[in-house]
């Protein structure tokens, strides 16, 4: 029997995929259960498995290329004998022209329509060694063989920094996305007199590429692609936005009193609007076509720009009730999968509130767009010493930042809004060191 292999719904949202690379190529054996191909959704990229045992006959859909939800993408034959029946019969269904062996009068053989692939969750089947499929095409390159390797990903999955390690290069910048050609394999030598770049952080990594083609016009990656789809519904929402002015001396010095401890200012924003989000459910609701949708958790995401454009937002889940240290490292965790486009849907698309950050780039103060199904997006600009009146009637020195909340008005109004940053700052302003309990 022939069996197709479809195009997997990886997310709720994603109408195509884009295959990034077959781990599997045509005559090689199949197991069920098997990684067969890494398939780009709209903001991840997934290992998929085979439901199926048999032979990997023929693929429909080659690597670079985009298919819809649903779609065939390759054809697995349960014996040997079946592989040029499915040959045939991928040249029969195809529009091109058809090779000299498709006008053979062959029947092909009955399909099954049931789905092929599911979403793989790494861990050792049967014995197999299970790896990422960036692992074995780099152990491939450097000529490393990945049973003497032990995996440092979950469940003992063994990932790429894994084979770097055992050659002795070790990561020292973002890997490029998966889309673009794999750079070509670094010889462990010594390393010229050149520093190497340090590993950009969240904040720090440009959102378009190094190189940019000047006079071409260069095709939207699966990413971007999604970004637009998703601004363009928000453009279907009515929106206000309010800004506001708060001082950041009390956060910064705590700051500095616990960034040893791996603490960043991300996770303390982030855990600052999740406390304040307590008092105001409203704000971190949504709006459905039935009423309004009070969430059950306090999910706040942060945008973060990809090398390569676009950006994701990954999700620091029921941020209020964990303490700094952990949201830290969670935080940490997130951003380096999300850069090696590893999350899992839930992990970048169940925030209930949204934070952009660009007061790292000096920005003043911008007006983000709201992203679908939030109730409101919080836009931080850069904190900077300023003269203000202080209480006793006199000039001082303060830091203070400026941000804007972006919201729906259809459930959220000004007073709403306005209460929201009012508490929100005076947190910040007076009991930053609760953060930490």
């Amino acid at each position: 029997m022939i069996h197709e292999v479809f195009m997997p719904a990886l997310s709720s949202t994603m109408t195509e995929g884009k295959i990034v690379s077959w781990v599997k190529s045509p005559g090689d054996r199949v197991e069920k259960g098997e990684t067969v191909v890494v398939v780009e959704s709209d903001k991840a990229d997934m290992d998929v498995e085979s439901f199926f045992e048999g032979y990997l006959a023929v693929i429909t859909v080659p690597a670079g290329e985009s298919a819809p939800v649903g779609a065939a993408i390759a054809l697995v034959a349960e014996t040997e004998a079946e592989i040029e029946a499915a040959k045939q019969q991928a040249a029969q269904s195809s529009p091109q022209p058809a090779p000299a062996t498709a006008h053979k009068e062959t029947a092909p053989e009955p399909v099954e329509t049931a789905p092929a692939i599911a979403q793989d969750t790494p861990s050792r089947r049967n014995g197999r060694i299970i790896a990422s499929p960036r692992a074995r095409k780099l152990a491939k390159e450097l000529s490393v063989d990945l049973s003497t390797l032990k995996g440092s990903g979950p469940h003992g999955r063994i990932v790429a920094e894994d084979v770097e390690a055992a050659t002795g290069r070790g990561s020292t910048s973002a890997p490029a996305p998966a889309t673009t050609p794999a750079a070509p394999a670094r010889t462990p030598t010594a390393a010229p007199p050149v520093a190497p770049a340090a590993k950009p952080t969240p904040a720090s990594t440009p959102a378009v590429p190094v190189a940019v083609p000047l006079g071409e016009i260069v095709p939207l990656n699966t990413l971007q692609n999604a970004v637009v789809r998703n601004m363009v519904a928000s453009l279907e929402v009515p929106t206000f936005h309010v800004g506001y002015t708060i001082t950041t001396d009390e956060l910064d010095k705590l700051y500095q009193k616990i960034k040893s401890k791996g603490v960043t200012m991300t996770a303390l924003l982030a855990k600052a609007v999740a406390v304040t989000l307590q008092k105001h459910p409203l704000v971190n609701a949504s709006y459905t076509g039935q009423g309004i949708q009070y969430h059950s958790g306090i999910n706040v995401a942060v945008a973060v720009a990809m090398p390569g454009g676009g950006l994701i937002t990954p999700v620091l889940q029921k941020a209020d009730q964990i303490d700094i240290y952990s949201l830290s490292r969670a935080w940490k965790d997130l951003v380096e999968r999300a850069r090696l486009k590893q999350l899992q849907p839930e992990e970048y698309s169940s925030g209930t509130f949204t934070i952009s950050n660009l007061g790292m780039y000096g920005v003043d103060r911008f007006d983000a767009i709201l992203p679908p199904g939030q109730g409101a997006i919080l836009a931080v600009g850069a904190s900077r010493p300023r003269v203000v009146a202080t209480d006793a009637g006199l000039l001082g020195v303060r830091r203070q930042m400026q941000v804007n909340i972006t919201c729906d008005h259809r459930i959220i109004y000004g007073a709403d809004a306005a209460a929201f940053l009012q508490d929100l700052a005076k947190l910040i302003e007076t009991d930053p060191q609760s953060l930490t309990l």
